[in-house]
């Protein structure tokens, strides 16, 4: 396994990312609803996450006589999520004093323990994430990140565990998770439907699938990458799968659940079948998504708390307006080379 930057995997951070930032503003060009399951974003977001996370992981564990450093991989991860987290928190405090009312005020201050202490899935859990009233929660949108940090707190022991004594089996160990995880999310989804959207073990077969990723591509180190045309349909194929889901998903769709296989598919054929010189790989490596690519966790953190606060003050009523999304990218950029970027340098 080869650690090499793909261009692809940012343009693909921009497209989910934009998805649940569109989803959010409630912008419908035409008065069509485009960005209706705009939400799979995130769970594309997740299969990313799992992808790279255990690339990094197994990476080190090959590298002959070296043993897994703990202690550098958790450093990385805290330099990678809490300085852009903490920032934005604090520049939201004071807006948030001057314009929530005080019942919200209180249910903010809650949910800042929440985030910096990623438990806010559970703090939101009896929230419904596709209310109208959702949006007055300025993070709510952080019961992600509380998920793919809870992962990556028990990920690494656990997959260092089966590397070192179970390799042989370990894409078999992940297909039997993946299976209990999806149908436990399938269950739980008829009987109580708010949890199922936010805990981790509903979450946790979307990351086990980008994981899934690695490992094959760790057992096929003989990989072709010559261009093939059948190869090209397959990543042609789970784009579309990930749009018509994008498209067609709405509020009403059970989720997670058997139908967001549909999108999880999608982002595995895309991710699996990369190549510099098949159709999909060339779009997501443009410099406009792969730009907007770097910035998309800082973009992700910025935009529920604007729209949130907007929406409180009344700068806005049933829509965020274009120049404020772009106003959004602007913010984002100046996080991430201002606060994001700086911090991820390991001598400081």
């Amino acid at each position: 396994m080869q650690n090499q930057y793909r261009p692809d995997i940012d343009g693909f951070r921009a497209i989910a990312v934009l998805s649940v930032v569109f989803f959010h503003s409630n912008i419908k060009p035409f008065e069509i609803d485009f960005f209706s399951g705009g939400y799979l974003g995130v769970d594309i977001f997740f299969v990313i996450s799992g992808y790279l996370i255990t690339k990094i992981i197994l990476q080190e564990l090959l590298k002959k006589g070296k043993k897994f450093n703990y202690l550098h991989f958790y450093e990385r991860r805290a330099r990678r999520i809490l300085p852009a987290l903490f920032f934005i928190i604090l520049v939201s405090i004071p807006f948030a004093y001057y314009i929530l009312l005080p019942q919200h005020l209180l249910d903010f201050a809650k949910s800042i323990f929440g985030a910096i202490f990623f438990f806010s899935n559970y703090h939101f859990i009896a929230s419904d994430y596709y209310d109208v009233d959702a949006i007055l929660k300025p993070l709510l949108h952080t019961w992600s990140l509380s998920v793919e940090e809870q992962f990556y707190i028990i990920y690494p022991l656990f997959l260092v565990f089966l590397f070192k004594n179970f390799r042989k089996y370990l894409l078999n160990i992940f297909i039997l998770i993946i299976l209990i995880s999806i149908i436990s999310a399938q269950l739980l989804g008829v009987f109580d439907p708010s949890t199922n959207f936010y805990i981790l073990t509903s979450r946790i077969w979307e990351l086990f699938c980008g994981a899934s990723i690695s490992i094959i591509q760790m057992s096929n180190t003989n990989k072709d990458n010559k261009y093939s045309k059948l190869k090209n349909f397959y990543s042609i194929l789970g784009f579309t799968l990930i749009l018509m889901s994008i498209f067609f998903f709405n509020a009403q769709t059970h989720h997670p659940s058997f139908y967001t296989a549909i999108p999880i598919i999608g982002t595995v054929l895309v991710i699996y079948f990369s190549n510099k010189n098949y159709f999909i790989t060339k779009c997501l490596s443009s410099k406009v998504l792969t730009k907007i690519g770097l910035v998309s966790y800082s973009f992700y953190l910025w935009h529920f708390v604007f729209f949130s606060l907007g929406k409180h003050a009344y700068i806005y009523h049933d829509k965020v307006s274009k120049k404020h999304i772009l106003l959004l990218l602007a913010l984002s950029f100046f996080s991430y080379y201002i606060i994001e970027k700086p911090f991820r340098n390991k001598n400081k």
